[in-house]
């Protein structure tokens, strides 16, 4: 387990206990990890308290993204961040009580957070439904594409018709039903479409008709995603989100503005709790008046 500690918001206790924002999605480049980083750096920038967790040590993305950013030599907020590395037990029965107890004791670790948003791995473990169990609020990216729609339903071979949940959808549903034994609570389960073409394709308007059927039979809603933009594999390799274009000294492109708009129209969709008690949040993020290179 490694933790890093980091900056944290700057108005105090504002919840009762923290709310949990699991990106789970049991298929890799899916975009789990880079809309965390900026789910994070938001929620930081709106002067909360966040934890971070990274439940894929194997791959690791958002953890070498929070590395990347505490090298980059730039004063940028930063979560406190946690990544948990699989039991190597060898009984089942025993690895696994042994990651419940490490994951309780990180969580337990993180309960002065206001937010504690976990990463977790592209395949189906048992930390990754130990945080599933835990999320207040899930968070599925799903790219445009029938084969990762195949991750939430089984497709009729002309892609029309729905013929059921799939795996991940049924292992969602499995932890929902955990956490309202566990503490009586519930889990808003959201699926926002990244990386959407531009063009109005027809396999897009067929892919939007399954998903929001989709939603409708199991019960997620539909947020908006990120297009497909290369600003977002230019920003990982100096820890930098969206957010943080200004305080590194780039000039907002049109691409960057539009982005940052798509970003806006996520965190409204995901509709995250306000501060219940304490001082108003001391907000940090001000939409900069864009100066477009061209």
């Amino acid at each position: 387990m490694i933790i890093v500690g980091g900056p944290q918001g700057t108005a105090g206790r504002r919840f009762r206990r923290p709310h949990v924002v699991v990106l789970g999605n049991e298929k890799g480049g899916s975009g789990k990890s880079t809309t965390a980083m900026h789910l994070i750096v938001a929620l930081l920038r709106e002067g909360y308290k966040v934890g971070s967790l990274d439940l894929d040590a194997r791959q690791g993305s958002l953890s070498r993204f929070i590395a990347n950013r505490a090298e980059n030599g730039l004063d940028l907020p930063a979560p406190r961040h946690v990544r948990l590395e699989q039991s190597a037990l060898d009984s089942v029965a025993a690895a696994r009580e042994e990651e419940k107890q490490r994951f309780d004791a990180v969580m337990a670790q993180m309960a002065d957070c206001d937010f504690i948003v976990i990463d977790t791995p592209g395949s189906d473990s048992n930390l990754s439904r130990l945080g599933h169990a835990r999320a207040d609020t899930l968070v599925t990216p799903l790219n445009d594409s029938f084969l990762d729609l195949d991750l939430l339903a089984r497709v009729d071979g002309q892609g029309q018709k729905i013929r059921g949940p799939s795996t991940y959808a049924e292992m969602v549903w499995e932890q929902k039903k955990r956490r309202a034994l566990a503490d009586g609570g519930s889990i808003d389960w959201i699926v926002m479409r990244n990386r959407l073409a531009s063009l109005d394709a027809r396999n897009k308007r067929r892919i939007g008709k399954l998903v929001e059927e989709l939603a409708r039979r199991i019960g997620f809603r539909l947020a908006p995603g990120f297009s497909e933009r290369v600003v977002f594999r230019e920003l990982f390799p100096r820890g930098l989100t969206l957010l943080d274009l200004a305080d590194a000294g780039t000039s907002l492109t049109l691409s960057h503005v539009a982005a940052r708009q798509e970003l806006r129209g996520l965190l409204d969709a995901i509709g995250l709790p306000k501060p219940e008690e304490g001082a108003p949040v001391e907000r940090r993020w001000t939409e900069p008046v864009p100066v477009p290179n061209s």
